[in-house]
């Protein structure tokens, strides 16, 4: 009703955003595609995982608490992902160079890496209205969000309990 009366006033504006992005990405909804550049410029679709279960990866170089989360990650994947994991990493780097050396380093050994180098202009993060990292988003084999910023033990039941 606001955004109707002052649409044209920045804040109504920002608020009104918010509220569709979150109903856009509520659980239950269809996963928004993600469409991104890899390390070699080839682009990748989350849509192209429909039919696994999905861990969307919003994470950088960076950030220390993503670093520490990734062996949890990196466990979780090993276990599942021949029962139908799959993590589509979306980085908030700016610099391919530490993109990659963190890649390599933590041994993330999935194919699905993307980043626009934006930083937190991140077209990923746009779509999923991220402002604060680690944060991932759980896809069911349906392609519907399931669940948002899990990690550890946590995380682990979840998509065990989506694999099964």
């Amino acid at each position: 009703a606001m955004y109707k009366a002052y649409p044209e006033n920045d804040f109504v504006k920002q608020y009104h955003d918010k509220i569709e992005l979150e109903k856009v990405t509520a659980i239950g909804s269809l996963a928004p595609d993600i469409e991104l550049p890899d390390a070699e410029g080839k682009m990748r679709k989350l849509s192209s995982l429909k039919g696994k279960v999905v861990l969307i990866d919003f994470w950088a170089s960076w950030c220390g608490p993503c670093r520490k989360e990734n062996p949890n990650v990196v466990a979780v994947y090993n276990k599942y992902h021949s029962k139908g994991f799959e993590i589509f990493s979306v980085s908030l780097d700016k610099d391919r160079e530490s993109w990659l050396k963190a890649i390599a380093k933590d041994n993330l050994l999935w194919p699905d890496h993307v980043s626009d180098l934006k930083y937190w202009k991140s077209e990923g993060a746009k779509i999923y209205g991220v402002t604060s990292i680690p944060y991932t988003v759980l896809i069911d084999k349906k392609g519907k969000i399931v669940a948002k910023r899990l990690r550890g033990e946590e995380l682990e039941q979840k998509v065990k309990e989506l694999c099964e």
